[in-house]
């Protein structure tokens, strides 16, 4: 394990909100991801589900949670499943999971190997007086599932089995439990928040002209690694020159030229917990006047979401006026004119051949997390804002991106020491170039 010990306290506490939520007379299940294949016998690195995560702690594949509040033997109200270790599995793959060392991860005492589910699931299922069946599924707004998961093969499975409980979803009632962080979770993504720093302030001091894309990839990944991070949060995005304006830009294979600008959207993830960061910089060390109007703007913009993002707040309410903020500013670059908003329709207003995506997305353990964003603001949750101005005439696009939670009183920046002022980044990369 790479990450500092969590504490089991959080996953007990995690799952008895939860439970307080369910029927009595009811049972739910949670499963691990798929390791998923590559090609012959390859397979992509491991990602575990992040609500059985959040429930438990575990980061092991072939793992299920059961939670069944109702049954008669306490024993197994919390269970439990994993691969059973065995000295072959350990020589291929390592060490897997004991039962007491599952239990001082998860806090739950009730530990089975995988291989007995099935029995102690019809148990529960005939005898535990359970009425109600809560199963999970990906319902973020975004996904688009083209690959049967874990949990949607147990679904058919068990519906065929037990055809006659009633089934509910299980997805809005986590979701709106994760959406507010605990404690201890905000630790976590802060440690994921300064882990980016020195990955950020490592690359002020190595960007210069003729520097490749994936040099820069490496240098903040070095540093992610070298802090305990298991590496990047999500794919990352070094845009120089032209590629600025692209959101999704990962090929990250072009040279640095004097005089561009580099997006870095680049963040790390710390015990499966996430940071979102974006920052841009002159390749030179020093922004042109045009550059740094442009990035003012940007940053002007970014402060005032910081602010005005605030708990009862509904997010696409909240979005309307970024985008009056944004007009404005466009008129001041010069980048729109009175015209230009005289003739804009609904669905094409002005400011969008500028600035085509959304402020904020909430954070935690997925980049884009879970939780109803047609939902009032929570005080806890936690945030990013990211606004941004693309101009392809130019050839150059900004966009700046800081984590925030939502607090009663006024919100907390977890990125607050990470350098976004135009001076400051232009004196860092500055100072370092002269050692």
């Amino acid at each position: 394990m790479r990450h500092e010990p969590i504490g089991k306290e959080l996953f007990i506490a995690n799952r008895k909100r939860l439970i307080n939520k369910l029927n009595p007379a009811s049972i739910a299940v949670f499963n691990s991801n798929d390791i998923m294949p590559s090609n012959a016998d390859g397979v992509l690195g491991y990602i575990q589900n992040s609500d059985l995560y959040y429930l438990t702690g575990i980061h092991q594949e072939e793992s299920m949670l059961v939670l069944c509040p109702g049954f008669p033997d306490k024993k197994y109200r919390e269970v439990l499943f994993l691969r059973e270790p065995n000295e072959l599995l350990e020589k291929w793959e390592g060490h897997k999971l004991t039962k007491q060392e599952a239990t001082e991860i998860s806090g739950i005492e009730t530990v089975v190997w995988i291989s007995g589910f099935e029995k102690l699931f019809h148990h529960m299922m005939t005898m535990g007086g359970v009425e109600q069946v809560y199963l999970n599924t990906n319902e973020h707004y975004r996904s688009e599932v083209v690959v049967q998961s874990r949990d949607a093969r147990f679904i058919e499975w068990c519906k065929k089995t037990y055809p006659l409980h009633t089934y509910n979803r299980i997805a809005p009632v986590i979701g709106e439990l994760r959406k507010v962080k605990q404690p201890r979770e905000i630790e976590l993504i802060q440690k994921a928040c300064d882990i980016t720093e020195c990955g950020f302030r490592r690359v002020l001091g190595y960007v210069r002209p003729g520097v490749m894309e994936y040099e820069i990839e490496a240098e903040f990944v070095h540093e992610f690694k070298r802090l305990g991070s298991k590496g990047f949060a999500y794919p990352p995005i070094i845009a120089s020159g032209i590629s600025n304006y692209i959101l999704h830009y990962v090929e990250n294979s072009k040279q640095c030229h004097a005089g561009e600008l580099i997006l870095l959207d680049v963040a790390a993830e710390y015990a499966n917990y996430n940071a979102d960061m974006t920052r841009t910089i002159p390749v030179s060390g020093r922004y042109t006047a045009r550059q740094k109007e442009v990035y003012n703007a940007v940053l002007r913009i970014k402060n005032a979401a910081t602010n005005m993002l605030r708990p009862n707040v509904v997010y696409f309410d909240f979005q309307k006026e970024i985008e009056k903020l944004m007009e404005a500013e466009l008129l001041k670059l010069k980048l729109i004119d009175k015209t230009d908003i005289k003739n804009q329709s609904k669905d094409s207003p002005a400011f969008k051949k500028y600035f085509y995506h959304g402020t904020s997305h909430m954070l935690g353990l997925d980049v884009h997390d879970v939780g109803n964003m047609h939902a009032k603001v929570a005080v806890g949750s936690v945030w990013t804002v990211e606004p941004g101005i693309y101009i392809k005439e130019e050839k150059f696009g900004i966009r700046l991106e800081n984590n925030i939670v939502i607090e009663k009183s006024k919100n907390f920046d977890l990125m607050q020491n990470i350098p976004i002022e135009a001076e400051e980044i232009e004196e860092i990369m500055n100072r370092k170039r002269k050692k």
